[in-house]
């Protein structure tokens, strides 16, 4: 008969441990000891194992796109310039004069000068704060507008959701160009604000069906439904639970909407019932030069060239969230 091991104090083994099944089990108990404490846990959870929200895996998303990164690094620039234009013009856009009018590319005047003798470089960066303006502001205005009459259209149905159904349907039977028309030229003022809540009149309703269905979506949750259950409020379940799984169709429609408001202005401006002289926008001097593009086609090139990559950049910028807030494509 073999002799046995005596027991080891020292390693707390003893003739087993030699075995197989012993060493086993020690180097399970060494991993699982180095398992717990690993920082960072598989894919799709984050610091010690917990899951990952939505709003961070998106933002790793949109970090590793190219096409978010560029475009949001042209906004910025965009938004940086429309707040301190004198950063890259020191001139002033209304400075103009007539002896120069038409003439091309000068030293200090990159752009060359439009038809009054005004600095179209100077004129083009100034354009800039107009077109982000109107666009940021009437995005607020018909996200806030919007998603406040259609999440409530969605959560509470019945009488709410049919009479903002009827409103929305009258209102997207009025074509957008033509009610522009109609409404801004009746307006006297230059400033910006007149267009801003035209546009907040008529692009409300597409926000508001798409929180009305978002809203719709969520509140058929479980979790929804048991918050319900154990007495929550309605204004709890709306902020605690409904909005933050409600919110990313809306945020996405927004980011894609505001490149479509800064054309909307352009166009109106250019057809001369938007801003009006002597405020400084792209849409005034694109309408300006369209007299004179045979001669002086830099007078067109450099607003329009502007005001396409803007509404671009924000058009990327949409596309690239949407596609970072969409499970669908994960």
């Amino acid at each position: 008969m073999p002799e046995q091991q005596p027991w080891d104090e020292t390693t707390g083994s003893g003739a087993i441990s030699g075995a197989g099944a012993g060493g086993a089990m020690d180097l399970a108990v060494e991993e699982g000891t180095t398992l717990e404490r690993t920082p960072g846990g598989p894919e799709g959870t984050g610091p010690a194992g917990k899951p990952r929200s939505l709003w961070s895996d998106a933002w790793r998303d949109l970090r590793r796109n190219p096409v978010f990164i560029v475009s949001a690094l042209v906004i910025l620039f965009l938004v940086v310039i429309s707040i301190w234009p004198s950063l890259i013009a020191d001139q002033d856009p209304l400075d103009c004069d007539l002896a120069k009018a038409q003439e091309g590319s000068q030293p200090g005047h990159p752009f060359g000068f439009d038809g009054q003798g005004c600095d179209v470089y100077t004129r083009t960066v100034y354009g800039a704060r107009t077109s982000v303006a109107v666009g940021v502001l009437s995005t607020l205005g018909v996200s806030l507008l919007g998603g406040v009459l259609g999440g409530l259209a969605g959560f509470f149905g019945k009488g709410w959701d049919a009479v903002l159904s009827r409103i929305t349907d009258v209102f997207f039977g009025i074509p957008v160009v033509l009610g522009g028309l109609v409404f801004l030229s009746v307006v006297t003022s230059s400033t910006v604000w007149p267009v801003i809540g035209f546009i907040v009149l008529l692009g409300w309703p597409q926000i508001a069906r798409i929180a009305r269905g978002s809203v719709i979506t969520a509140k058929q949750n479980d979790y929804v439904q048991a918050a319900r259950a154990l007495g929550a409020s309605n204004p709890r379940m709306m902020l605690r639970h409904i909005l933050p799984n409600a919110v990313a169709p809306v945020i996405v429609v927004a980011t894609i909407a505001l490149g479509t408001y800064i054309s909307l202005e352009a166009t109106l401006s250019y057809l001369g019932v938007g801003l009006k002289p002597p405020a400084v926008s792209w849409g005034i001097d694109i309408s300006a030069a369209s007299a004179y593009v045979r001669n002086a086609p830099h007078m067109l090139l450099w607003p329009a060239g502007a005001l396409a990559v803007t509404v671009l950049a924000f058009i990327m910028l949409g596309d690239a969230v949407r596609d970072a807030l969409d499970p669908k494509l994960r």
